[in-house]
């Protein structure tokens, strides 16, 4: 994909409606980046919070609020040809727009920083699996319940 064809798109706001076409260009996404040997990931080793295996390749895995990039969306980066899947969440990220994108090693994570990128968002990941996959988890954890509140409007 061309930077001009990400300059064409008009910017639309990330809490798209269910059912939004792909396609959609998200402009000034602020994005920051995270590693499994971090002190509050270690607990959950390679693994992300749909179950699956953190992934660093072709397809790269993300964390975000759920509420606002549901599970499985998949989205790229402008001028970055590798596509990455919303298949984590973090407490820091609920209620913010931001997307930690997953990376090998502290050295990547450190060199990625904070950045704010163009995305296009592929296809858009289920309010409805993210609802299911968050509710048994509300327990003690603060930021888990206010995903569900979130996504609990979005799916009524």
């Amino acid at each position: 994909m061309s930077a001009a064809s990400f300059a064409a798109e008009p910017a639309k706001p990330a809490t798209a409606p269910v059912g939004s076409p792909p396609g959609q260009v998200i402009h000034g996404v602020r994005t920051t980046a995270y590693t499994h040997t971090e002190q509050d990931h270690v607990s959950y080793g390679a693994r992300t919070a749909a179950g699956t295996s953190l992934q660093y390749g072709t397809v790269r895995s993300a964390a975000a609020d759920w509420s606002v990039y549901p599970v499985g969306t998949v989205f790229q980066i402008q001028g970055d040809s590798a596509l990455y899947i919303v298949d984590d969440y973090g407490s820091a990220l609920v209620g913010t727009q931001t997307i930690d994108l997953y990376k090998p090693s502290p050295a990547a994570m450190s060199k990625w920083g904070v950045r704010r990128v163009s995305i296009r968002v592929l296809k858009w990941g289920s309010y409805a699996r993210s609802l299911a996959i968050l509710r048994p988890r509300q327990g003690a954890a603060s930021h888990v319940r206010e995903m569900v509140a979130r996504l609990q409007t979005r799916t009524a």
